[in-house]
């Protein structure tokens, strides 16, 4: 068995720490025995709704299901990772495809992500979005247009990249002539709470049902600049 851990191993090991069984679970999250039983078995993963879903209804900050529970005080140095597709934890949202990597390494000051680009205009994508930190986001496939508070459009091919203030608002987008896009993408930060504020990014529109912020720091969103 891999060490790797898995949105599945995650899961197994918060519920036992709670001691709950797979029906309790279910009872509180809202999701079935029968999907949380092929999560844990690694035979099936999450929507974005879903871990939403789950992680707000138990209360539980979305980062702890991205990082296994920690048994014993870890350290800062000669720490690594490999980084596999076959070990990211996958989020799926209307625009993008995440592919979280190296998630086994808790309060990491990076967030590396493969991020598969499909909105193909600032129309389909939304508001502008931001968050604390710094990013840079290097394209792999395809070409892409970066759209940012304070600058023109930007397009880059595959080869080049760009670095930003996360704080500024910004959105990633296909270029017209590709239909999907590939980036890797670095976020870093000294707030603990990145990976909550990333996963909020691409929250239901409108007209889902709220859901309260306690747990969760909201990502502040920009109407688009004026044409």
């Amino acid at each position: 068995m891999s060490d790797r851990p898995t949105l599945g191993r995650i899961l197994k090991e918060l519920r036992s720490h709670r001691n709950w069984t797979l029906r309790e679970m279910s009872e509180l999250s809202g999701i079935p025995v029968s999907t949380l039983s092929k999560v844990e078995n690694d035979r099936l993963t999450l929507t974005y709704d879903k871990i939403l879903q789950l992680s707000e209804n138990l209360q539980i900050p979305i980062s702890e299901l991205f990082a296994e529970t920690a048994s014993s005080e870890e350290s800062v140095t000669a720490r690594r990772s490999i980084g596999r597709i076959e070990d990211a934890i996958r989020v799926t949202t209307p625009n993008y495809d995440y592919y979280y990597l190296c998630t086994e390494l808790r309060r990491k000051r990076m967030i590396p992500v493969l991020t598969r680009i499909r909105a193909k205009s600032l129309g389909e994508f939304g508001d502008l979005v931001s968050h604390a930190g710094e990013e840079y986001i290097h394209v792999l496939e395809g070409t892409i247009v970066v759209h940012t508070e304070f600058y023109d459009p930007v397009t880059l091919n595959a080869g080049e990249a760009i670095y930003i203030d996360s704080n500024m608002g910004h959105a990633y987008v296909a270029a017209d002539e590709c239909d999907e896009a590939l980036v890797l993408g670095i976020c870093s930060s000294d707030d603990e709470a990145l990976m909550s504020s990333l996963m909020h990014m691409h929250e239901p529109v409108p007209g889902h049902t709220a859901h309260a912020a306690h747990e969760f720091p909201r990502v502040r969103t920009l109407r688009r600049p004026a044409a």
